[in-house]
């Protein structure tokens, strides 16, 4: 049976909404950080995006762009389960 995919809608600064699908989300440091992918037709190119889980001064959960240390850390750890799941394959 296929797994189901999560998609989310993101409003960027232009009050544009863009759908993604929810590819994994990991626990870095404390911190959760989700891993997406633009829900196009077109899926050449298509490049994950990684967001960090985040409150606002409402307490609301919110998504925000990671420090660029941050983004690298957590990239290497994802390209690195990614190839964990391939040698498991």
């Amino acid at each position: 049976m296929a797994e189901e995919t999560e998609v989310i809608t993101l409003v960027d600064e232009d009050g544009k909404e863009h759908d993604f699908e929810i590819l994994e989300i990991l626990e870095v440091d404390g911190y959760e950080y989700a891993i997406l992918l633009p829900a196009q037709e077109d899926e050449e190119a298509v490049e994950a995006i990684i967001l960090k889980f985040s409150q606002d001064e409402d307490g609301n959960e919110i998504l925000i762009d990671p420090e660029d240390e941050e983004w690298e850390k957590v990239a290497d750890i994802w390209e690195e389960s990614r190839l964990q799941e391939g040698d498991d394959n």
